[in-house]
């Protein structure tokens, strides 16, 4: 069992979630279907690399990463991701 791939040997949940709810980011990567978004194929692509959304959910998986749902506003695709699929984005103000 020593063999099990593991995405990293960190623990994020040790610490408080990166991203808030509300929080503007953006995908660092092309988001394809693992099979668990119903109405797309496997493998379909669902987040293009650079597509902005809103973090609207965080949740953990595997005892180990939070995972953050993130709602993006371009296809309305409600996604999970890990931290390091995300990169923070400001929010546009009112005055820009």
């Amino acid at each position: 069992m020593g063999d099990i791939a593991r995405d990293s040997d960190s623990i994020e949940l040790d610490g408080p979630p990166c991203y808030d709810y509300g929080d503007c980011v953006e995908s660092r990567y092309c988001i394809r279907n693992d099979g668990t978004f119903p109405g797309k194929d496997v493998g379909e692509p669902l987040v293009d690399k650079g597509e902005i959304g809103y973090v609207v959910s965080i949740g953990t998986y595997l005892q180990q990463f939070y995972i953050y749902g993130v709602e993006f506003v371009a296809t309305g695709h409600r996604v999970g991701m890990k931290r390091r699929e995300l990169l923070p984005r400001a929010r546009a103000t009112s005055s820009e």
